[in-house]
């Protein structure tokens, strides 16, 4: 039978691995959910295509645009909330 010392550091290792994975994980998602729309428009929009101008089109095909690019470049809701935000600013 294993000694409580040795359960009780096994438990331990576990707590404090798992609390760093999580910990891990949130500050990566805390990262990019404190980006603005302006740069997620900058970091995403130019890897596949010249960006438009934000004036180039209307807040309803802003709205429309982000539906289909939110796809196209794998972005979250809120990502793209943000994204059609910042291109709405311009009109």
């Amino acid at each position: 039978m294993k000694s409580k010392k040795y359960i009780i550091n096994t438990l331990l290792g576990m707590f404090f691995a798992t609390t760093l994975f999580i910990v891990g994980c949130s500050s990566t998602q805390d990262v990019a959910l404190a980006k603005s729309g302006a740069q997620l428009w900058g970091e995403n929009c130019v890897r596949c295509h010249n960006a438009p101008s934000p004036t180039a089109f209307s807040d309803i095909q802003w709205e429309t645009i982000g539906q289909h690019m939110r796809i196209r470049a794998n972005l979250t809701a809120q990502q793209t909330d943000k994204v059609v935000e910042f291109l709405k600013m311009a009109n």
